[in-house]
């Protein structure tokens, strides 16, 4: 299962940097602006050496209280704010008295003001820079904290939808399986062997190609008719001509990208509610448009149709279209429409029409991506891998299927 790899900020990949230049730059941006007022107020040139030791003071004072937060911030709010308040007002005085005791000796007994009086005085500046320290080391670290909740979040939901993708792909083959396998008993029972075998052959060809890809992963639509081509290997051996196949692929279409086994389905589907139910059988036709930013795509069947709109109950619990003498068993279009919502969410569109006269059609409309660095982006290439060596494609690029020989690509 692919995991979805967080990138941190690029700031803050490395927390321990990040403290240091952001220490380093506060520290330094705290002494220039001091040095620029004390320049501006007409100070002697003395006062830069206090206001360089009061600066020093500063930073190694909050290194120590970067230590003690590191503590604090993990527990209770009430122990977390109670502590950072009495070690704040602790920071402040020692701040305060050390930057009063600094300026006696520098000032001597020109000043006639008690320590008490100067440490009052002086004591703003070191609440100020503090309080606005502590504030920020906070504010960065509860932001590292959400920033990181969220990333663990959003992993979990990929993983989650992930699984979802995988468990709803997983329902195809048992599905599929099951109703070849059906398919095979009967021939069996009727001894047709040399058929029987043909399609555990093809069988076999068919899952050792679906099983490949990984569940929950994207395929070109290319890819997805050549698997559409070697189911319809199979169905050919029980239908024969009662089984007629029309692919109409646009060439920028074909190296779009799209859930696995995303069209199989509603070819079976096409396939048991339109060819198997009538004598002559019906045609199955495939097409892709890339429209806009939009890959559009249709699997659309001669057969019967519906004859009630479809606001009825003519589409049963799993999903397939129902007609009253049919009882479905199978997994269906609600398989594709989960399939759509876990994948592209409210970006996509899944429709089923029918005409009065019959027919049904089933359009799917999904974001455009195509393949990236990939061989299928050579318009060459795409049209060797994408059409089949005995149809003709006319202007349109209409890929017909050969009845005997269907390749399904």
């Amino acid at each position: 299962m692919a995991v979805l790899q967080i990138q941190p900020a690029p700031f803050f990949a490395s927390k321990n940097r990040a403290f240091w230049n952001l220490q380093l730059a506060g520290w330094g941006g705290a002494f220039l602006l001091r040095a620029v007022n004390a320049a501006a107020n007409g100070l002697p040139y003395g006062q830069l050496i206090l206001i360089l030791i009061t600066t020093i003071t500063g930073f190694s004072i909050t290194l120590v209280l970067s230590v003690i937060y590191r503590q604090l911030i993990g527990r209770r709010p009430l122990v977390t704010w109670g502590g950072t308040a009495l070690v704040l007002i602790g920071a402040v005085i020692v701040y305060a008295s050390i930057e009063t005791w600094v300026q006696g000796l520098y000032y001597g007994d020109l000043r006639e003001a008690t320590f008490a009086q100067r440490f009052i005085g002086l004591s703003f500046i070191p609440l100020t820079l503090l309080g606005a320290w502590s504030a920020l080391y906070f504010a960065i670290n509860y932001f590292l904290t959400v920033e990181q909740q969220a990333d663990r979040l959003e992993r979990l939901e990929a993983q989650t939808t992930a699984a979802q993708l995988a468990m709803l792909r997983y329902q195809l083959n048992p599905h599929f399986l099951f109703n070849t396998l059906n398919s095979i008993s009967t021939l069996v029972l009727l001894k047709q062997t040399v058929p029987a075998n043909a399609m555990l052959t093809r069988l076999s060809s068919f899952l050792r190609h679906t099983l490949i890809a990984e569940p929950g992963s994207q395929v070109t639509l290319d890819q997805e008719v050549e698997t559409l081509g070697l189911y319809l290997d199979i169905e050919r051996m029980r239908f024969e001509e009662r089984l007629r196949t029309h692919f109409d692929i646009e060439e920028k279409a074909r190296v779009a990208c799209l859930p696995s086994m995303l069209l199989q389905p509603l070819v079976e589907n096409a396939i048991k509610y339109a060819v198997s139910p009538q004598e002559e059988g019906a045609r199955i036709s495939v097409t892709a448009r890339v429209v806009g930013d939009r890959l559009r795509m249709a699997v659309e069947d001669s057969g019967p149709g519906i004859d009630a709109p479809l606001d009825h109950a003519i589409i049963d619990h799993l999903g397939n279209r129902a007609p009253s003498q049919t009882v479905s068993t199978g997994v269906g279009l609600a398989n594709i429409r989960n399939r759509l919502m876990q994948a592209y969410g409210d970006s996509h569109l899944f429709e089923t029409r029918s005409e009065p006269g019959g027919g049904f059609t089933v359009l799917i409309e999904i974001p455009y991506q195509p393949l990236r660095g990939g061989a299928a982006e050579d318009p060459d290439e795409a049209d060797t891998a994408g059409s089949d060596p005995d149809a003709s494609p006319d202007a349109n690029n209409v890929i017909e299927l050969n009845p005997q020989r269907a390749t399904g690509s």
